[in-house]
């Protein structure tokens, strides 16, 4: 990867590190089309991690094609949502300090967090 250290995807809670590499690849691409730096606030998450087992099934951080993208103006939103878009993210979040971009095989979506 020309951006990241797989590092920064391990999970908070275990430290385990089952992202997928295509996923990384593409969200490499995404970094060098958004021409800003990514700081990556969740990567992958253990299905034993508090936010994944809460859920009846685990999500697509615990499956390893997810990450939340720290953003720190309406600006950069809008050009990370645009070009994830572009490049197929099938699931992109909008909160007020970041983007949850991912590659779920469910119908794509985009939702804001309250």
């Amino acid at each position: 990867m020309k951006y990241f250290n797989i590092e920064e995807f391990d999970c908070q809670e275990t430290g385990e590190n089952e992202m997928l590499p295509e996923f990384l690849h593409i969200l490499d691409d995404l970094r060098d089309l958004c021409a800003f730096p990514f700081v990556i606030t969740s990567g992958y998450r253990s299905p034993q991690h508090p936010i994944e087992a809460a859920k009846t099934v685990p999500g697509t951080h615990s499956q390893g094609i997810a990450a939340d993208i720290k953003v720190s103006s309406g600006a950069q939103k809008h050009t990370l949502v645009r070009h994830a878009m572009a490049l197929g993210f099938s699931g992109i979040g909008i909160a007020d300090t970041f983007v949850h971009v991912d590659f779920r095989e469910t119908t794509p979506v985009v939702w804001t967090y309250d």
